[in-house]
């Protein structure tokens, strides 16, 4: 499983105090007065992201669920904080300190399963932040990536490909990856543990202002952090452990600690075990001998198949994911580098083959569907449990959804299944119709079944086989066929 893991700041935000606990109620929340209302919707928002609580709709019971004050011990107790269950003002202050944006209590193990099957790691740059010189970034990356390699039998070899086992990006906001950034002085950072695609990846929040001293937020300490968790270890509850979840003003030698070089060495071995005297190489140029050697990773060995089709296609933010099998690629619109990997590296809680996907930007979410089941995933993680098809108004015969498209203009949301299709108003939450049209009657030249649908640049684009068509929707005829591996780059 891939799991997110990020580093965050941490400043004295010990801002409000109480005298008092909040009170609990029997159903095991709290229920405040006025003023500390804004406390417990952070506090609820907190523990649901970190500590796995689940809240109950209004008005229902709990049951086997455990509690609010249960889930808020066990953040209490990672803290070293009193675990009283309550909500006091050092627990608030605590949630208030911006930190890293996946849960402290996820599996994510010194186990030798969440490894890198190999020593000899590559790792590249891709887009760069403007607050420091090129040079100096690559200069803090590698040094931050020679903390891990002077513990360990780990030789990290730079590489200008985008297809590197770990690639370092300076983001902001939606960036593709399900993770958004919240902005300056909140999420600085987060990692992908171990894995193909987007495993190992390390994405910088570039609203942050990053520097090489004491201002702002120094690249190397919060790299190094990030680097742990990019070769697979966990956060540390430890305070001098340089894989504790917040920023800390650092001295810059000997930064990890000895538990960090226990854990390292748990999962990799010792380091007299390098096979390389040094920790860094780097090539340019793919003539280079090591550009075919075992280490590199082997990627897009179906990209561009003249054959490729695609089970579901669906823009999210400024990307276009395309999905196939139990597989993803990731592509940006302002981008020539695309990811790939298995849809669990993406996301963990998703180990199927997705038949259809659609965004909502209104609501910067994203539905994926399997069969009668879809899931709704928004911000950083899915959302709740995966739903039935017939809440969306699809009747029982209805057993699987081929594709389906969200125009924003007109709020509607297009299903397609074999050679019909359904309109779902978004904004009313049913179904326009209460029985499908045919697809051939509203779009001449486009007969089902339809494997993938876009909505782009004011076009719908049909995927149907390995054959992409370009539809005029106020013409209604096709303007365009291209294959689809020209989507891909090929």
């Amino acid at each position: 499983m891939q799991v997110l893991l990020c580093l965050v700041c941490a400043f004295d935000l010990f801002g409000q105090h109480y005298s008092l606990p909040l009170p609990l109620g029997d159903d095991g929340m709290v229920h405040p007065t006025k003023p500390a209302q804004n406390d417990l919707s952070l506090a609820t928002k907190y523990l649901q992201q970190f500590y796995s609580f689940q809240a109950d709709s209004a008005g229902r019971k709990r049951r086997s669920r455990p509690s609010f004050s249960s889930k808020l011990k066990n953040m209490q107790g990672f803290f070293g904080l009193n675990g009283t269950g309550t909500l006091n003002a050092d627990t608030l202050a605590v949630m208030r300190t911006p930190r890293c944006g996946v849960s402290d209590v996820e599996d994510y193990s010194h186990r030798r399963g969440n490894r890198w099957k190999k020593n000899i790691i590559t790792y590249g740059v891709g887009r760069y932040t403007n607050d420091l010189p090129v040079n100096a970034v690559d200069d803090l990356i590698s040094s931050a990536l020679d903390v891990w390699a002077k513990a360990s039998p780990l030789t990290f070899l730079r590489s200008y490909s985008h297809q590197a086992d770990i690639m370092v990006e300076f983001v902001g906001k939606e960036h593709g990856d399900f993770f958004p950034f919240d902005g300056p002085d909140g999420t600085l950072a987060h990692a992908f543990g171990p894995g193909e695609g987007i495993g190992g990846d390390v994405h910088f929040d570039e609203a942050e202002v990053w520097t090489a001293g004491y201002n702002g937020f120094n690249l190397y300490v919060v790299a190094a952090h990030e680097f742990g968790h990019a070769l697979g270890l966990k956060h540390s509850q430890l305070p001098e452990s340089v894989m504790y979840p917040t920023y800390k003003r650092r001295k810059t030698h000997n930064l990890l600690s000895s538990e960090d070089i226990i854990n390292i060495n748990t999962l990799y071995g010792p380091r007299d075990k390098r096979p390389y005297p040094s920790s860094r190489f780097s090539w340019s140029n793919p003539s280079t001998p090591w550009y075919s050697g075992s280490y590199f990773p082997v990627s897009f060995k179906d990209t561009c198949n003249p054959h490729l089709k695609f089970d579901a296609v669906t823009t999210v933010g400024d990307a276009i994911f395309f999905f196939r099998d139990n597989y993803m690629w990731i592509k940006h619109n302002d981008q020539k580098d695309i990811k790939e990997g298995p849809i669990s590296n993406f996301m963990p809680k998703i180990d199927c083959h997705i038949d259809a996907a659609y965004w909502v930007p209104q609501r910067s979410t994203a539905y994926l569907f399997n069969g009668t089941t879809f899931w709704t995933v928004k911000g950083s993680q899915v959302k709740g449990r995966a739903k039935n098809i017939s809440s969306l108004g699809f009747p029982s015969w209805v057993q699987q959804v081929d594709a389906a498209v969200h125009i924003h203009k007109t709020v509607h949301t297009l299903f397609f299944t074999q050679h019909q299709y359904w309109r779902y108003n978004e904004h009313n939450k049913n179904m326009t119709d209460s029985i499908p049209r045919n697809i051939s009657d509203d779009f001449p030249e486009i007969s089902g079944p339809i494997s993938a649908a876009i909505y782009k640049d004011g076009y719908l684009h049909f995927f149907i086989g390995s054959d992409v068509y370009k539809y005029d929707i106020k013409q209604k005829e096709i303007i365009g066929t291209d294959k689809t591996t020209s989507w891909l780059g090929c």
